[in-house]
């Protein structure tokens, strides 16, 4: 694809037969590592109905499932269409951050131990399931409720939900539109962490870029931080699962012309794109109340070893997620349908779906690093609101797949690397450390550089890891 930088950071494509344009945000390294197969896959959701501005690609973007990971695209609600594929498996994969009000002075002398209690006490792995166990009709509740059922049962904060995307419960959800399987795979499976990219790690700020905003955040730096990034667990997996052959059928029976059968999708006023967004949003749901339940049993460790900490959570985000939003197209606000795929809203200061406390300063934005990497936080921009509907990247992104991590990269030597630069890290075999090593993502500070230089998020601050639990 022969794209062409319109503007520093944002390089733009498009042929006679696309409605729309692909845009890409990167500065010139980043874009020159993004692979073919991405291009082609941001081409190919440029041809979906009613798409509007512009097929979207993060700087992190990579090859995924129909659309590319790191991709953006908003739909018309009448001529428009929602996508599994545009979601992805992990439905409402996302990252959450508290902050402490301890130091690396406090923490460096009982790290090991710190990191140890907090593998064993919050489950990790592929299928691990949880100590809480719930009824099917619980896990209902909870599909509707999100984390507010974690609150209600003193598994959570009630202040916690002021700071959270959709303040924890998103609207639509039916449990009545999730099938059997997904259910009997999500009920052992709250409070869990889960495996791949997921990970628990305890992090220090190191580096302020603007104190005020920061102090808005409740940031300071030195201070001991924690990061949490896990989803929907089986629940959510099961759903997109379901649903992508719910939506193969949908696709022909609206007559919708497929670039790739792994777009399938239905019209957003259809029945079944109607059900995929009730049980998408119980998916949503869940992985909010996921992350509470974990953040539970995080401020219940900490306090075993460091007593009376205060640990507030400072936000949570969503990665992958379909939600409707008021943007404006050409001049008109209107109504979309704005599918997030390994993205994270950004949304600027003023809008009403930002917690009261940073109306002001605009969305706390948690981009996580590579394991062993810097993670920064960042806050959205009126030019994300303009150009991106309000979205910005969500990670570094992957440079190579897990099985070319694995090949060639060793988890033994990953963790006394780490070990020797004085991080502690727990996983539940070196494979993991293998699949999630540095080397197979991209370089998270040129990430970062990247979404500044296009203006779509701006930097607040970074973190770098102490120490992490992984699955």
């Amino acid at each position: 694809m022969q794209a062409k930088e319109i503007r520093k950071g944002v390089w733009e494509y498009q042929d006679a037969g696309m409605p729309v344009p692909v845009r890409v945000y990167a500065d010139s390294k980043i874009f020159s590592t993004i692979e073919e197969g991405v291009f082609r896959q941001a081409v190919n959701v440029s041809r979906l109905p009613g798409i509007q501005k512009a097929s979207l690609v993060m700087p992190d973007g990579h090859y995924g499932y129909g659309f590319p990971i790191g991709g953006v695209a908003a739909f018309d609600l009448e001529t428009g269409v929602v996508s599994p594929g545009g979601v992805g498996y992990d439905i409402n994969c996302g990252v959450r951050l508290m902050s402490t009000d301890l130091t690396e002075k406090d923490v460096r002398p009982r790290l090991k131990e710190l990191i140890g209690a907090l593998f064993e006490n919050i489950p990790s792995g592929v299928g691990e399931k949880s100590s809480l166990r719930i009824s099917e009709k619980e896990l209902d509740e909870v599909a509707v409720n999100g984390a507010k059922w974690a609150v209600e049962r003193g598994l959570g904060k009630k202040e916690d939900l002021r700071h959270m995307e959709e303040e924890g419960c998103i609207k639509g959800a039916d449990p009545s539109k999730v099938t059997k399987r997904a259910k009997d795979r999500g009920r052992p499976q709250i409070g869990t962490l889960g495996a791949g990219n997921h990970f628990l790690e305890v992090q220090k700020v190191d580096k302020i870029f603007d104190e005020a905003i920061a102090a808005k955040f409740g940031i300071k730096a030195g201070q001991i931080t924690v990061m949490i990034h896990c989803g929907s667990r089986g629940f959510g997996h099961q759903i997109a699962d379901d649903y992508i052959k719910v939506m193969l059928s949908a696709a022909q029976k609206y007559k919708i012309k497929l670039p790739d059968a792994e777009l399938a999708c239905a019209p957003l006023d259809s029945r079944e794109g109607k059900d995929y967004m009730a049980a998408m949003c119980c998916g949503v749901n869940y992985a909010f109340c996921n992350r509470e339940v974990i953040t539970h049993g995080v401020r219940e460790t900490f306090n075993k070893i460091f007593p009376g900490v205060n640990m507030p959570l400072i936000y949570d985000v969503c990665h992958n997620i379909a939600k409707y939003e008021e943007h404006t197209v050409d001049g008109v606000n209107k109504t979309l349908c704005v599918h997030r795929k390994g993205a994270t809203r950004a949304f600027a200061a003023g809008r009403k779906e930002i917690p009261e406390a940073y109306r002001e300063t605009g969305q706390p934005v948690i981009i996580p690093g590579s394991m062993g990497s810097s993670s920064y936080i960042l806050v959205g921009t009126q030019t994300a609101m303009d150009e991106t509907f309000g979205s910005t990247c969500h990670g570094a992104g992957r440079l190579m797949s897990r099985q070319g991590a694995i090949r060639k990269f060793r988890g033994t030597d990953i963790q006394k690397k780490m070990e020797s630069e004085g991080k502690v890290v727990r996983a539940t075999n070196p494979t993991v450390l293998a699949e999630e090593a540095t080397g197979a993502y991209k370089d998270i500070d040129e990430v970062i550089k990247s979404v500044e230089i296009a203006g779509i998020s701006r930097t607040i601050a970074r973190v770098v890891p102490l120490g992490v639990a992984k699955g």
